[in-house]
């Protein structure tokens, strides 16, 4: 049979195949992320509660104005957007750095360094609820390992149930273990690019351990450097779940990601559900976390054409 009676022209059937192949990928992509995406964005005009039967009226701006202006409850939000840049810019340089330092240490050629690889990247398969249940565990006042030490020296701690300021310590302190293991083994990964002949080189012309880290490392982990700011910049701005299990709507701790969580589902300052209103809040996450990713891609980008041209 003529191909051209099945499809018209050869022509023709390749012009639309890369559509036809995409089709699918896309309608995905509409269906599970970018619709969503649009609903939300539509639900945060009105006050929609999420409650099936329960009538859903346009309100326009009213849950903006309410999140930002509105009171003592507009001064707890903001507050929980500047405790949420508070807790990404320290979380995304501790990891930061202390995942370089691992991977600098685990990339010699040292005996077991496979079995400390394992053990660092371990917490990182566990999930989010598991991390938090062993934490909270171990952080337990009375009767906890924790507690148990601090009684040793004649101490007490409240830990996560004590003032707000070092629970929230110690929620960075769980993020940063949980997810440092990620951030290492980008660098090692990176570091195994590396050409070897540059080191040699180098020290053979005297150059000491700083300075082939400074001239060799850091300019040829420009891709792996600019991978892991932005993922963890992104991924603190975003973490919300650990809050939840080690903390609850703890007053003075809470993020704006979890916030978005408490009021759309009745566990915020309001036993009813507001889910128009965590719709407004989630919206303001969005541009906040669009509004440092884009400062921070910009930043990556001048800095990789800087180092590799």
């Amino acid at each position: 049979m003529n191909k051209n009676y099945l499809f018209g022209s050869t022509s023709g059937w390749k012009r639309y195949a890369p559509i036809l192949l995409l089709a699918p990928g896309v309608f995905l992509y509409i269906l599970i992320a970018l619709g969503p995406s649009l609903a939300t964005a539509v639900y945060s005009f009105t006050d929609a509660s999420g409650l099936r039967g329960a009538p859903v009226n346009w309100i326009g701006l009213d849950n903006y104005d309410e999140f930002l202006f509105q009171g003592l409850a507009s001064r707890d939000n903001i507050d929980a957007t500047l405790r949420t840049l508070k807790f990404s810019v320290i979380v995304t340089f501790v990891q930061f750095t202390l995942g370089l330092i691992l991977a600098l240490l685990l990339n010699q050629k040292l005996r077991g360094r496979t079995v400390f690889r394992t053990l660092f990247f371990i917490p990182v398969i566990l999930g989010v609820v598991i991390q938090g249940l062993m934490w909270k565990l171990f952080l337990q006042p009375r009767g906890g390992p924790m507690a148990t030490m601090f009684d040793w020296f004649g101490a007490q701690s409240e830990f996560l149930g004590g003032l707000p300021g070092p629970a929230f310590n110690w929620v960075i302190v769980v993020q940063i273990w949980a997810n440092v293991g990620v951030t290492m083994v980008i660098f090692l990964a990176g570091m195994q690019t590396i050409n070897t002949d540059l080191y040699e080189a180098a020290r053979i012309d005297g150059a000491s351990g700083w300075e082939l880290f400074r001239s060799i490392t850091w300019p040829q982990l420009t891709p792996a450097i600019n991978t892991n700011f932005l993922l963890n910049i992104v991924g603190s701005l975003q973490a919300w779940q650990l809050f939840l299990v080690l903390l609850g709507y703890k007053p003075g701790t809470q993020v704006l990601g979890y916030l978005v969580f408490a009021e759309g589902f009745g566990q915020g300052t309001s036993p009813t559900f507001r889910q128009g209103f965590a719709a407004a809040a989630s919206i303001v996450l969005f541009f906040l976390v669009l509004i440092i990713g884009f400062v921070a891609n910009r930043y990556v980008t001048w800095r990789e054409a800087r180092y590799m041209g």
